[in-house]
């Protein structure tokens, strides 16, 4: 076994791991975290493919993007763990089932397909007598011609659900002191202001008797 074989085998026992530890992690926050850790070996298996767009591409999108957004939801909303695994049992057969249906579909289709061949050779960036041929060039010229408006509606949608989850957090809370800048535009200093005449000088007042002493009982 080479040394790219041991890095495929450990960069894909780690991805095993953090993808177990995404669906049984407790804390929502601990979940997003081992995620991002599985797309960071996700990638690593790119690079030991040389498909280098695509590792780049896998860690700016939903590492640098995405689950910055999922975190930022995560930790704003303040979500009850507690009654999110309320029926998590009760429903755990249903979900199994629903997941092993679809892992034998996805290894139906992928293994029908898969055949071990010879690794793909490099393309030269350079060939005599042609042009040089980028495929990073090539895929956003696409991107921005032919699937023009299915990406500007996945913009949309990215920024609705932007927008959502920073009005889910502007909820009102008992323990947060706020002040309303419409009130204080309009406030008038004879409202928060009164001015009481008084004289130069007071008479001191008389010092109150001390009370009597409480008559003992004979």
């Amino acid at each position: 076994m080479d040394i790219r074989t041991g890095f495929f085998y450990l960069f894909a026992s780690v991805l095993l791991f953090a993808s177990f530890r995404v669906i049984t992690a407790r804390n929502p926050v601990y979940a997003a975290l081992y995620l991002v850790l599985a797309f960071f070996q996700a990638a690593a298996v790119w690079l030991l493919l040389k498909a280098e767009f695509l590792a780049i591409s896998l860690v700016l999108v939903y590492v640098g993007a995405v689950m910055v957004l999922f975190l930022f939801v995560v930790m704003m909303l303040d979500i009850n763990v507690d009654a999110l695994r309320a029926g998590f049992w009760k429903h755990f057969p249903l979900a199994a089932s629903v997941g092993a249906l679809i892992a034998l579909e996805m290894a139906a289709v992928l293994m029908a397909g898969f055949r071990l061949g010879e690794e793909p050779r490099a393309v030269p960036a350079v060939v005599q007598g042609a042009t040089q041929y980028s495929n990073t060039k090539e895929l956003g010229k696409l991107l921005y011609s032919q699937y023009l408006y299915p990406l500007e509606v996945a913009a949309v949608i990215l920024l609705v659900a932007i927008v959502a989850a920073i009005a889910l957090t502007l909820r009102q809370r008992k323990d947060s002191k706020h002040m309303d800048p419409a009130h204080q535009v309009r406030v008038r200093a004879r409202d928060r202001l009164q001015v009481v005449k008084m004289g130069p000088t007071m008479v001191a007042p008389e010092p109150e008797p001390a009370p009597a002493a409480a008559e003992t009982k004979a």
